[in-house]
C-alpha cells in the first residue's frame, strides 16, 4: 500500500512532469508593451512647485467621500501614513540632514506625490481575473469597478507602485485607488486634487501636452522666472466648445522661478510610460518612486499566464498527470484483498 504522503509527492511530481512536457514544445514570446492612448488623460507633478500643503490630500477625500484616517492619539486630524483604501493621493517628504534646503538632497528637503499612475500598460488590469480593474479606451483612466471585483488582491500584488489598496474594513471586500477623478468628468471637473492645487504642482491635461510643459520648463535655466499655469492645461488648438466642457477655471498663470530640476521626467518611460508625470529636483528613488524599466511586466506575464491556460493546456496537463499518478499507485481489490486474507 502506498502511504498518502507518498501518494501526494507522486501526483505533484506527476502533474509537473506532465505539464512541462506539455508545454515544452511552445515557447511563448511577450508581446510588446501597451502605448498611451492619443487623448490620454494625466497629471503632471512639479515638487519643486509644492508646498506640502496636502490641499490635494483633502479635495481627493471630499471628491471621492472617503473618511479621515486618524494615527494621532488625539485624533483631531487625517494623519494618513500612506496611500489605502481609503486615501488615494498623499505627499510624502523626503528629508536629509539638517532640512535646511527645499529641494536639495543634502541637508534638505522635498515632497512628493503618490497615487495612481495610470500606466499605459497596467499590470493590475492585467492580473484581475474578472476584469475589475480596467483602462478607458479614449481616456486611458485606469478604473475599478466594485460589483464585478471578488476580493482576490491580485492587483495589489501586480501594481509594482504599490497603489491598489484593500479595504479590510469592507463587508464586500473592495479595493480602494485613485481614478483621476473619472466619475466628476461628466459634470465638467476634472481631478480634484488639480483644481485645488494654489501654486500648481499638480496639473490636470492631455498627457502628451502634460510632457511638452515638462519638457519646456527642463530647458529652462535654474531660477530663470517663467509662466505656470494651474489647475488644467489648455489642449493646442482647443476650441471654445471643447474648453465648455470643462467648469473649472482654465490656464489660470502666475510667475515662478526655474527648478533645479533633474533632467528626467519620470513616467515618460517608466514602465512602458504611465499617464501620471513627474519632475523633481531630488533622486526620484530617494524621493520614494521606484526604479522600473521601460517595459511592463504585464507583457510578459499575461503572455506566460494566455500560454499556459490558452486551450486549457494547464488544467488539462495536470489532471493528465494526476490521473496517471493515481491509476499508478491504487492497488487492484483482488491484491487489496489477498493482501488482507496474508
Amino acid at each position: 500500500m502506498t502511504s498518502r504522503r507518498h501518494f501526494l509527492k507522486g501526483c505533484l511530481a506527476g502533474g509537473a512532469a506532465a505539464a512541462s512536457v506539455a508545454l515544452i514544445p511552445e515557447t511563448a514570446e511577450a508581446r510588446d508593451t501597451l502605448q498611451r492612448p492619443p487623448e490620454a488623460l494625466g497629471l503632471l507633478y512639479d515638487a519643486t512647485l509644492c508646498v506640502g500643503c496636502q490641499a490635494c490630500v483633502a479635495a481627493c477625500k471630499q471628491a471621492n467621500e472617503n473618511p479621515a484616517e486618524f494615527t494621532a492619539v488625539d485624533k483631531l486630524w487625517d494623519t494618513p501614513l500612506d496611500t489605502s483604501g481609503h486615501t488615494f493621493n498623499l505627499i510624502k517628504m523626503y528629508r536629509h540632514g539638517t532640512m535646511e534646503t527645499k529641494d536639495a538632497e543634502q541637508n534638505g528637503f522635498a515632497f512628493m506625490k503618490t497615487s495612481c499612475m495610470h500606466c499605459a500598460d497596467p499590470s493590475c488590469v492585467s492580473a484581475c481575473p474578472v476584469s475589475a480593474m480596467t483602462k478607458d479606451p479614449v481616456t486611458g483612466v485606469v478604473g475599478y469597478d466594485a460589483d464585478a471585483c471578488i476580493g482576490c488582491r491580485y492587483c495589489v500584488a501586480a501594481c509594482p507602485f504599490g497603489i491598489p489598496k484593500y479595504q479590510y474594513d469592507s463587508p464586500t471586500g473592495k479595493i480602494g485607488k485613485c481614478e483621476l477623478c473619472r466619475h466628476r468628468h461628466q459634470d465638467g471637473h476634472y481631478s480634484a486634487c488639480a483644481e485645488v492645487c494654489p501654486t500648481g504642482a499638480t496639473l490636470f491635461g492631455r498627457t502628451e501636452d502634460l510632457l511638452a510643459e515638462a519638457k519646456r520648463r527642463l530647458a529652462l535655466k535654474p531660477g530663470e522666472w517663467t509662466s505656470i499655469p494651474r489647475g488644467r492645461l489648455e489642449k493646442p488648438g482647443e476650441n471654445v466648445d471643447e474648453a465648455a466642457r470643462w467648469k473649472a477655471p482654465l490656464n489660470q498663470h502666475y510667475e515662478a522661478q526655474v527648478g533645479n530640476y533633474l533632467q528626467h521626467v519620470y513616467g515618460e518611460t517608466e514602465y512602458g510610460g504611465t499617464q501620471v508625470l513627474k519632475l523633481s529636483a531630488v533622486n526620484f528613488q530617494k524621493a520614494g518612486q521606484p526604479d522600473l524599466p521601460p517595459k511592463s511586466s504585464a507583457a510578459t506575464s499575461e503572455t506566460i499566464q494566455h500560454t499556459l491556460y490558452g486551450g486549457l493546456i494547464m488544467p488539462l496537463a495536470v489532471l493528465a498527470g494526476l490521473t496517471w499518478v493515481a491509476k499508478r499507485n491504487v492497488v487492484p481489490e483482488d491484491q487489496e484483498k489477498k493482501g488482507d486474507q496474508s
